[in-house]
């Protein structure tokens, strides 16, 4: 007996067996793309670990010192005279002593040259610390210069001795027999402010300078977003003045940041005279920027709320100022608090309205206040990257690290703040 077929029932199977089919290879599409992009990012993530690794380590030497009296205190003035004392002139007479078969005087300045700059000023504040070691002799660990760490941190050796001569590679061998150089983690790149000096350079001020900054700018700009989003959506009247307002807010919201930078140095340095490259200027600029963002977002926040509870609170007699201030900003704070950490985020990454208005000057010193001069992570990175000597490539890729890290924590801590004052219905 023949079985009947419904031609539509075959059509309308094939339909569905279609779209079963474009359903998976829609959520494979979909897959393979996280898949790619978590890929891309681990990528990126690994290969900034890996170029930062060597920032975080320095090699330094155990040297022999003899507090000659003859070179530090040559008048017998005693503790009065060592601290303008020739402390250069040590090291040369230890490294002297140790390869004595290096007379001649630029064979002298090589060997002077593989320690960093900042040793002749560590053997002073040790000589300080204790005066009655004058006359006398002491092992001391002192930092190498950044060419001289790197070829040690060189794996294969290949290309790492470029700058370095032979009697330089011969002599940093000959302690390596002995083993007096040691690989210590390079806490000065996390204490300390900029340099010239690859080995000296920190990234401590830029770290604060950023706090300064992002306190300002949060300062700032979170009241009044806050204010201004509560006003337009609670109080004010709806019309051509307050559609031109939310146009404008709008366009702000995707002006490029470097016009705000313009702003900035047009308003607050040339009108009003403020200190340039500080964090004050800084996190002003950077205020008006975020302003637009906190003000959308605090807006459809404080729109999330249910009616019902405007009513409630008007029914039981509160006035409307009341009912904006004690029940819609409270139950909207986590969308605010959400469009604050987009800002903010988007903030601590800017650089080129700090350009503008003198924050990529060269700052030694870390600021102590927010007129102090300073600059930021993503100025400091710049800075870096832009660098010749090959010690500030790792550098910079440690500052990209300290740069995120400084990030998910600001993030986290603004999520934990986020959900704290959550409410769900």
């Amino acid at each position: 007996m023949t079985e009947l077929r419904n031609p539509e029932a075959e059509a309308t199977r094939g339909r569905l067996r279609r779209r079963y089919r474009a359903e998976r290879r829609f959520r494979a599409y979909g897959a393979a793309a996280i898949g790619v992009a978590l890929l891309a990012l681990a990528g990126l993530l690994t290969s900034v670990v890996l170029g930062a690794l060597p920032a975080f380590w320095q090699h330094e030497v155990r040297l022999p010192v003899h507090f000659d009296r003859a070179l530090l205190d040559p008048d017998g003035r005693g503790a009065a005279a060592l601290p303008d004392a020739n402390y250069a002139a040590v090291l040369k007479q230890a490294l002297r002593e140790r390869f004595p078969e290096y007379a001649g005087r630029s064979e002298q300045r090589q060997l002077s040259a593989l320690l960093s700059m900042q040793a002749p000023f560590d053997v002073r504040e040790r000589l300080l610390a204790e005066p009655a070691k004058l006359g006398r002799s002491e092992e001391l660990r002192l930092l190498l210069s950044d060419e001289a760490d790197l070829f040690l941190k060189s794996q294969d050796g290949e290309g790492a001795g470029a700058g370095l001569s032979e009697v330089q590679q011969s002599v940093l061998e000959a302690w390596l027999a002995e083993g007096r150089i040691e690989l210590v983690f390079a806490w000065r790149f996390l204490r300390s402010g900029d340099s010239r000096e690859p080995e000296l350079a920190g990234v401590w001020g830029a770290v604060v300078g950023s706090f300064l900054t992002l306190a300002i700018t949060l300062a700032l700009s979170f009241p009044v977003g806050a204010a201004a989003a509560l006003y337009l959506e609670e109080f004010a009247a709806k019309g051509r003045l307050t559609d031109w307002i939310e146009i404008n807010i709008n366009n702000l919201a995707a002006v490029p940041s470097i016009v705000f930078g313009l702003l900035g140095l047009a308003l607050f340095l040339n009108l009003f005279g403020l200190p340039r490259s500080a964090p004050l200027v800084g996190g002003m600029v950077l205020a008006l920027m975020t302003l637009p963002t906190v003000i959308i977002a605090g807006r459809a926040a404080i729109r999330s709320v249910p009616p019902s509870i405007r009513e409630a609170a008007l029914g039981v007699g509160a006035s409307p100022l009341q009912v904006a201030l004690q029940h819609v900003l409270p139950l909207a704070l986590p969308g605010l608090l959400t469009g604050t950490i987009l800002g903010m985020a988007r903030a601590l990454g800017e650089t080129a309205p700090l350009l503008m208005i003198g924050m990529v000057a060269f700052i030694v010193d870390v600021p102590r206040s927010v007129s102090d001069p300073a600059t930021v992570l993503p100025v400091q990175i710049f800075l870096w990257a832009d660098a010749p000597e090959r010690a500030f490539m790792a550098k910079t890729s440690a500052a990209i690290l300290v740069l995120l890290g400084f990030l998910v924590s600001m993030n986290l801590l603004a999520i934990l703040l986020r959900n704290r004052f959550e409410r769900r219905w």
